[in-house]
């Protein structure tokens, strides 16, 4: 029973290891010839000591570390594709057809594989075809566009050449290799190319007329050489001879006529299509001038508007910033202005506030100096004033002038006053006396001033009294005051 357990830890032990090993195997991967091995995951790093995105092997083998590596396969198997460009725009400005054939497939060179392990990884085959083809089409056209037509279809080998150079270039970037180009025919929409073959084959056929017509030359000379010769040895015998060389001058110099009038008239075809298809070529171009001229005039015309509307707009934006600064200094002015009035008025209205303070103040210490009676203190004030008042009422007949008064005084009256020194007393009375001014104001003058006569005398009246001029003479008396 012992040897048995035994025995079976064993056999545990040898399938484990064998499983181990089987594991281990199947981790180590072959590189078939046709494909690349791209091992990424924890790959090292370059010889910079940067992290390496993922190691390519073609042929040989590697072994895949479990959990931190893995593994796929890219294909080297050649991919063709047609490219079929249309309507690329020549240097001449002449859209020409090119149908082409490339063939490509993924670099086998280290760098780049690398690029072809970082941008088509996983990518199926008709992806990688459909990316390709996009980078040759526009390689194509920047490749047409730096040559003339005459080049491109003459010059195959260098069309060739710049499409190799430079789609190759491109090709690399991703990964790809540019395996053959095969450009099948090439052809425009204008017929500028049917017009160069039909020049060509036309300058052909004439080189070969010429050259027939020059050995036709060679001969009929040669012949003649030989029949001179011969009319000289057998003259009577070729007579006959004669007449038919004749004939056959006349027939061959008819036959030479009617070829020179077929090739002048092919010559004055090829001349007349090449300036119809040079003229057609003109007006392509005249046309493509006057477009561009037209939006060079759009641009231009856009340009100034924009000048203008711009300029505008700047001007109107200043006048009223400028506006709406002088209407802000403006109201400010007005509001320091009305501030200055307001302090103005302030300071007045306190002014008189102090003074009719201080007045009050004033009429109260005078009241008080009175003995609390007011109208004792308003006699105070009325004689500290009384010589004002006085100075006012003589100024009231001061300034009266009397140019000239006439008196006829008929000598004294009762009062024993004559006429003259009434007048002046009348016209003294009628000044109002000191006192009537009280009375009006509601105050009674103070006794040192003196009291009103208890009854009003009399004013005088004068009654002009008619006298003889003999018992009293008129007399005229002029006072001026």
């Amino acid at each position: 029973m012992g040897n048995f357990a035994v025995l079976l830890v064993i056999c545990v032990i040898v399938v484990i290891l064998f499983a181990a090993i089987v594991a281990v195997l199947s981790r180590y991967r072959k590189c078939p010839s046709d494909k690349i091995l791209v091992i990424y995951g924890k790959v090292g790093t370059d010889e910079f000591g940067n992290p390496r995105s993922a190691k390519c092997i073609h042929g040989g083998a590697a072994f895949i570390v479990p959990v931190i590596q893995s593994y796929q396969y890219l294909d080297l198997t050649p991919i063709s594709m047609n490219v079929d460009l249309r309507n690329a725009l020549s240097k001449q400005n002449i859209r020409i057809n090119v149908p082409s054939r490339f063939t490509v497939g993924i670099s086998t060179e280290p760098a780049v594989m690398q690029n072809a392990a970082e941008r088509l990884l996983g990518l199926k085959m008709v992806e990688i075809q459909e990316l390709a083809k996009d980078i040759i089409f526009g390689q194509l056209r920047l490749i047409i566009a730096t040559m003339d037509i005459e080049e491109i279809n003459a010059d195959r080998d260098k069309f060739l050449v710049a499409i190799s150079k430079n789609v190759e270039i491109e090709l690399k970037k991703i990964g790809l290799r540019l395996i053959n180009v095969n450009v099948t025919d090439i052809t425009d929409e204008s017929g500028y190319l049917d017009a160069l073959g039909k020049e060509a084959a036309a300058k052909a056929v004439n080189d070969a007329k010429r050259s027939v017509a020059e050995q036709n030359r060679d001969g009929e000379i040669g012949q003649a050489n030989a029949q001179q010769e011969q009319r000289v040895q057998v003259a009577k015998a070729n007579a006959s001879a004669i007449e038919g060389e004749n004939l056959a001058r006349v027939a061959v110099a008819d036959s030479e006529a009617l070829r020179r009038e077929r090739e002048a008239e092919a010559l004055r075809k090829a001349t007349a299509a090449e300036a119809v298809q040079s003229a057609r070529a003109k007006q392509e171009a005249y046309s493509a001038q006057q477009e561009a001229e037209q939006a060079r005039a759009d641009l231009e015309k856009a340009t100034q508007k924009a000048d203008v509307i711009v300029k505008a707009q700047i001007a109107k934006e200043q006048a009223e910033i400028k506006a709406e600064a002088e209407a802000e200094v403006t109201r400010r002015k007005a509001r320091g202005e009305a501030d200055a009035i307001f302090a103005k008025m302030e300071a007045e209205a306190k002014g008189q506030q102090e003074i009719l303070t201080r007045q009050a103040e004033g009429m109260k210490a005078i009241v008080e100096a009175a003995g609390g009676d007011a109208n004792a203190a308003v006699k105070l004030l009325i004689a500290e004033k009384l010589e004002d008042l006085i100075a006012i009422q003589v100024e009231a007949v001061k300034n009266i002038k009397i140019d000239k008064v006439t008196v006829w005084d008929s000598g004294q009256n009762a009062d024993g006053q004559n006429s003259t020194a009434g007048f002046i007393s009348g016209l003294m009375k009628s000044v109002p006396p000191l006192n009537d001014l009280f009375r009006q104001a509601g105050m009674e003058l103070p006794d040192l001033l003196g009291k009103p006569a208890e009854k009003e005398e009399e004013i005088p009246h004068f009654e002009p009294e008619v006298v003889s001029a003999e018992e009293t003479p008129d007399t005229e008396t002029d006072d001026e005051m």
